[in-house]
């Protein structure tokens, strides 16, 4: 998952979220792809094909390619990003290596050309112009407002992070190595996860510019699996007497492990497996909250959008509650992270992506925060009532006293996790 790391911006300082978002580009006419919702986007996306048949017979099989003679589709892929974008963007402070890559492919092998420091768009273009080189652009939704309203929609749809790429290559050059794909604007080309292929760009064009959005880095059933194991292991020490006892001595010194050793955590597996067929809820290490804290935050467009600072009346004991921006919102059971608590009971922990910082999005060498709520583990049951009905009285949620009924919609309210209805 990405690492935690500071956001490298424009170089004003990091400091908490402010409330207020800044005021979007509107986009350039309406949007051929339908944006109402994240499986809306998927199906328009991948139209004609079914997203059934998508997911039956290509992903994580085989490529695909959607031709479709759309000009209206192939204005809208061309405006998404283009190369008169990276004036204005350099002019915001672009880094070489962190923001642009300036390469060639020279014989079979990609040569980076890239310059020190700043990105001045001048010496971008002589580049370019001059040294038939491919420019890469790095996540680009950071600051390309229609990037960031797709790809947030696909990170609801997939629950996973999706980062971006755009490469602009100038007419008969190629700019990273090794297959050649006749991809004309409008297209779509998915490629599953391994698959080598090179983009070429025809003779007779004054350049070509495609958009990479690629996702589900880090989200197998072998990262899931080491994500939850701990807990597992956790959960089972503290019934099991076994698992708590002392490894042999000198284990740890041994070049080898013995086959008393291997034995026995054979058996501890088989023990572990029987256990997970009974339960319902994996305490999950790092996935979730990895996920929350360094996806994109929603998509807005308007003046006066808040999405830090809660809206609308204050929750009571009498009022009828939902839940709101439940694709940004994860929950999840784990040990309580409190160093200073030995016994280290489970806690209910609610992260969300609301006051993520655009900016810093899949940027790997920058800081993220976490943004979220702990409950005892008390309150799960009240707290899955909230989350699995549209709609639900105060008074009627699982808690013992009115005081932790009203603390607790308080809580969910201020985080701008709730509404009353």
């Amino acid at each position: 998952m990405p690492k935690k790391v500071k956001p490298a911006g424009d170089g004003k300082e990091e400091g908490p979220v402010p409330c207020k978002q800044v005021k979007v580009e509107a986009a350039g006419g309406p949007s051929p792809l339908n944006l109402d919702s994240p499986s809306g986007l998927f199906e328009s996306l991948i139209s004609p094909i079914k997203t059934e048949t998508f997911f039956k017979e290509f992903w994580e099989q085989k490529p695909l390619l959607i031709q479709r003679d759309d000009p209206v589709l192939a204005t809208y892929y061309r405006s998404l990003f283009r190369l008169s974008d990276l004036k204005s963007l350099c002019s915001r402070g672009m880094y070489y290596g962190r923001d642009v890559n300036v390469c060639r492919c020279v014989n079979g092998k990609k040569k980076v050309l890239n310059k020190d420091g700043k990105v001045h768009f001048l010496q971008l273009r002589k580049d370019f112009d001059q040294k038939r080189a491919t420019i890469q652009f790095h996540q680009p939704q950071r600051f390309k407002d229609e990037l960031w309203r797709i790809q947030e929609k696909l990170e609801c749809y997939f629950g996973s992070l999706v980062g971006s790429n755009v490469y602009i290559t100038p007419a008969g050059s190629q700019g990273l190595p090794p297959h050649y794909d006749d991809v004309e604007p409008g297209d779509l080309l998915y490629f599953p996860r391994g698959t080598i292929h090179q983009a070429d760009t025809p003779s007779g064009l004054a350049h070509s510019t495609h958009v990479t959005i690629s996702t589900y880095q880090s989200s197998s059933w072998g990262d899931f699996l080491l994500d939850t194991i701990s807990g597992l292991v956790f959960d089972t020490a503290k019934a099991d007497v076994a698992l708590r006892a002392g490894i042999p001595r000198q284990l740890l010194l041994q070049v080898e492990t013995t086959a008393v050793a291997t034995r026995k955590l054979s058996g501890f597996l088989r023990m572990l497996a029987d256990r997970l067929e009974g339960t319902k809820e994996l305490l999950s290490a790092d996935m979730k909250k990895d996920f929350a804290m360094n996806r994109l935050p929603p998509y807005y467009l308007g003046d006066g959008v808040e999405l830090s600072t809660p809206g609308g009346q204050l929750p009571g004991l009498d009022s009828t509650v939902r839940l709101q921006f439940r694709d940004h919102v994860v929950l999840t059971v784990g040990p309580d992270q409190d160093p200073s608590d030995e016994t280290r009971e489970k806690m209910v922990y609610i992260y969300h992506s609301l006051k993520n910082r655009r900016e810093t999005h899949m940027m790997g060498n920058e800081e993220t925060e976490s943004h979220g709520l702990r409950f005892p583990l008390s309150h799960i049951d009240a707290l899955k009532q909230i989350w699995n009905s549209s709609a639900i009285s105060v008074k009627d949620l699982k808690l013992t006293t009115d005081e932790e009924k009203q603390s607790l919609v308080l809580s969910l309210w201020t985080e701008c996790l709730i509404q009353v209805v």
